[in-house]
Protein backbone atom coordinates (compact mmCIF):
# COMPACT_ATOMS: atom_id res chain seq x y z
CA UNK A 1 0.00 0.00 0.00
CA UNK A 2 3.03 2.20 0.69
CA UNK A 3 4.62 1.77 -2.94
CA UNK A 4 1.05 2.93 -4.11
CA UNK A 5 0.94 6.00 -2.34
CA UNK A 6 4.00 6.95 -3.06
CA UNK A 7 3.84 6.98 -6.42
CA UNK A 8 0.30 9.08 -6.47
CA UNK A 9 2.10 11.56 -4.44
CA UNK A 10 4.97 11.82 -6.48
CA UNK A 11 3.02 12.14 -9.98
CA UNK A 12 0.87 14.80 -7.85
CA UNK A 13 4.09 16.72 -6.74
CA UNK A 14 4.72 17.38 -10.23
CA UNK A 15 7.68 15.33 -11.50
CA UNK A 16 5.55 14.72 -14.60
CA UNK A 17 5.38 17.95 -16.41
CA UNK A 18 1.80 18.08 -17.29
CA UNK A 19 0.46 21.14 -19.38
CA UNK A 20 -3.18 22.51 -20.21
CA UNK A 21 -1.67 25.10 -23.28
CA UNK A 22 -3.90 28.22 -23.96
CA UNK A 23 -5.05 28.50 -27.45
CA UNK A 24 -4.29 31.85 -29.00
CA UNK A 25 -7.40 32.20 -31.03
CA UNK A 26 -5.80 35.35 -32.88
CA UNK A 27 -3.45 32.71 -34.74
CA UNK A 28 -5.57 29.87 -34.96
CA UNK A 29 -8.33 28.78 -37.43
CA UNK A 30 -10.98 25.36 -37.67
CA UNK A 31 -11.54 25.23 -41.72
CA UNK A 32 -13.29 22.79 -43.79
CA UNK A 33 -13.95 22.64 -47.55
CA UNK A 34 -16.58 20.07 -49.36
CA UNK A 35 -16.95 19.53 -53.27
CA UNK A 36 -19.33 21.53 -55.06
CA UNK A 37 -21.26 20.62 -58.32
CA UNK A 38 -18.34 18.11 -58.93
CA UNK A 39 -16.42 20.71 -60.07
CA UNK A 40 -15.32 22.91 -57.51
CA UNK A 41 -15.04 23.08 -53.46
CA UNK A 42 -16.28 25.11 -51.06
CA UNK A 43 -14.39 26.12 -48.15
CA UNK A 44 -15.55 27.46 -44.92
CA UNK A 45 -14.56 28.34 -41.34
CA UNK A 46 -15.61 27.99 -37.73
CA UNK A 47 -14.64 31.35 -36.02
CA UNK A 48 -15.84 30.09 -32.29
CA UNK A 49 -14.24 27.21 -30.66
CA UNK A 50 -12.29 26.21 -27.23
CA UNK A 51 -9.75 23.61 -27.37
CA UNK A 52 -8.50 21.95 -24.41
CA UNK A 53 -5.01 20.32 -25.52
CA UNK A 54 -2.61 18.58 -22.75
CA UNK A 55 1.30 18.25 -23.29
CA UNK A 56 3.50 16.46 -21.22
CA UNK A 57 7.21 16.60 -21.03
CA UNK A 58 6.97 18.77 -24.54
CA UNK A 59 5.01 15.85 -26.26
CA UNK A 60 0.62 16.56 -27.17
CA UNK A 61 -0.76 13.72 -25.17
CA UNK A 62 -4.39 14.45 -25.32
CA UNK A 63 -6.71 17.07 -26.68
CA UNK A 64 -10.56 18.01 -26.95
CA UNK A 65 -12.78 21.12 -28.96
CA UNK A 66 -16.01 22.45 -29.01
CA UNK A 67 -17.04 23.89 -31.96
CA UNK A 68 -19.58 26.58 -32.10
CA UNK A 69 -21.62 25.74 -35.19
CA UNK A 70 -23.75 29.28 -35.06
CA UNK A 71 -19.98 30.43 -36.34
CA UNK A 72 -20.11 28.62 -39.54
CA UNK A 73 -19.32 31.27 -42.15
CA UNK A 74 -18.76 30.39 -45.85
CA UNK A 75 -18.23 34.13 -47.13
CA UNK A 76 -21.65 33.55 -47.94
CA UNK A 77 -24.55 34.53 -45.98
CA UNK A 78 -27.52 32.43 -47.47
CA UNK A 79 -25.24 29.14 -47.63
CA UNK A 80 -24.64 29.73 -43.70
CA UNK A 81 -27.78 29.86 -42.69
CA UNK A 82 -28.85 26.60 -44.87
CA UNK A 83 -26.02 24.86 -43.42
CA UNK A 84 -27.20 26.08 -39.45
CA UNK A 85 -30.62 24.85 -40.74
CA UNK A 86 -32.21 20.85 -40.03
CA UNK A 87 -31.13 19.96 -43.74
CA UNK A 88 -27.26 19.97 -42.53
CA UNK A 89 -26.03 20.86 -38.85
CA UNK A 90 -29.45 21.78 -37.31
CA UNK A 91 -28.09 24.42 -34.85
CA UNK A 92 -31.54 24.66 -33.02
CA UNK A 93 -31.31 21.21 -31.75
CA UNK A 94 -27.37 20.48 -32.32
CA UNK A 95 -25.57 23.96 -31.52
CA UNK A 96 -22.23 22.41 -31.03
CA UNK A 97 -19.39 19.83 -33.06
CA UNK A 98 -17.11 18.24 -30.21
CA UNK A 99 -14.17 16.22 -30.61
CA UNK A 100 -12.30 13.91 -27.88
CA UNK A 101 -9.13 12.33 -28.35
CA UNK A 102 -8.59 8.93 -27.33
CA UNK A 103 -4.97 8.21 -28.64
CA UNK A 104 -2.29 9.92 -29.59
CA UNK A 105 0.41 8.51 -31.96
CA UNK A 106 3.27 9.80 -34.19
CA UNK A 107 1.51 11.98 -36.58
CA UNK A 108 -2.04 10.81 -35.83
CA UNK A 109 -4.81 11.67 -33.41
CA UNK A 110 -7.15 9.43 -33.06
CA UNK A 111 -10.27 10.48 -30.86
CA UNK A 112 -14.63 10.64 -31.56
CA UNK A 113 -16.63 13.32 -33.17
CA UNK A 114 -20.27 14.65 -32.44
CA UNK A 115 -22.22 16.02 -35.22
CA UNK A 116 -25.76 16.50 -34.95
CA UNK A 117 -26.22 13.96 -31.91
CA UNK A 118 -24.05 11.49 -34.13
CA UNK A 119 -20.89 10.00 -32.23
CA UNK A 120 -17.97 8.42 -34.45
CA UNK A 121 -14.27 7.24 -34.56
CA UNK A 122 -11.90 9.58 -36.60
CA UNK A 123 -8.09 9.42 -37.17
CA UNK A 124 -6.62 12.94 -38.55
CA UNK A 125 -3.10 13.75 -39.75
CA UNK A 126 -0.98 15.66 -36.52
CA UNK A 127 1.86 18.07 -37.20
CA UNK A 128 2.91 18.61 -33.37
CA UNK A 129 5.44 21.38 -33.72
CA UNK A 130 7.32 23.05 -30.77
CA UNK A 131 8.18 24.38 -28.13
CA UNK A 132 9.52 27.86 -29.02
CA UNK A 133 10.08 31.06 -27.13
CA UNK A 134 7.30 33.51 -28.19
CA UNK A 135 9.92 36.94 -29.09
CA UNK A 136 7.46 39.63 -27.55
CA UNK A 137 6.15 38.01 -24.14
CA UNK A 138 8.57 35.01 -23.65
CA UNK A 139 5.90 32.58 -23.07
CA UNK A 140 6.62 29.03 -24.42
CA UNK A 141 4.68 28.49 -27.81
CA UNK A 142 3.57 25.02 -29.82
CA UNK A 143 1.72 24.23 -32.66
CA UNK A 144 -0.98 21.65 -32.98
CA UNK A 145 -2.07 21.31 -36.81
CA UNK A 146 -4.99 18.44 -37.64
CA UNK A 147 -5.50 17.61 -41.34
CA UNK A 148 -8.28 14.49 -42.24
CA UNK A 149 -11.50 13.70 -44.35
CA UNK A 150 -14.89 12.67 -42.68
CA UNK A 151 -17.99 11.42 -44.51
CA UNK A 152 -20.59 13.57 -43.44
CA UNK A 153 -23.33 11.32 -44.16
CA UNK A 154 -22.11 9.46 -41.75
CA UNK A 155 -22.78 12.05 -39.24
CA UNK A 156 -26.58 12.41 -40.48
CA UNK A 157 -25.69 15.69 -42.68
CA UNK A 158 -27.28 14.09 -45.56
CA UNK A 159 -29.16 16.77 -48.02
CA UNK A 160 -28.42 16.62 -51.64
CA UNK A 161 -29.82 17.31 -55.04
CA UNK A 162 -28.87 15.49 -57.97
CA UNK A 163 -27.59 16.68 -61.07
CA UNK A 164 -29.39 16.49 -64.49
CA UNK A 165 -25.67 15.82 -65.85
CA UNK A 166 -24.30 13.38 -63.01
CA UNK A 167 -23.06 13.76 -59.76
CA UNK A 168 -24.85 15.68 -56.88
CA UNK A 169 -24.27 19.45 -55.24
CA UNK A 170 -22.63 18.72 -52.46
CA UNK A 171 -20.00 16.21 -52.19
CA UNK A 172 -19.89 13.36 -48.98
CA UNK A 173 -16.36 13.79 -48.41
CA UNK A 174 -15.67 16.77 -46.14
CA UNK A 175 -11.95 17.99 -45.58
CA UNK A 176 -10.82 19.15 -42.36
CA UNK A 177 -7.76 21.58 -41.51
CA UNK A 178 -7.47 22.77 -38.20
CA UNK A 179 -4.14 24.96 -37.14
CA UNK A 180 -4.01 25.87 -33.62
CA UNK A 181 -1.32 28.34 -31.99
CA UNK A 182 -0.89 26.82 -28.03
CA UNK A 183 1.15 29.02 -25.50
CA UNK A 184 2.10 27.41 -21.94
Amino acid sequence: MKKYLSLILITMTGLSSLIAAEVDKAHSEVEFSVAHLVVSRTRGQFHDFTADVNIEDGELVGASATIDVNSIDTDNEKRDNHLKSADFFHVEEYPELTFESTKVEEGKLHGNMTIRGVTKPVVLDMDFRGPVKHPFNGKTVYGLNLSGTIDRTEFGLTWNKALETGGVVVGDDVAINVSIELQE
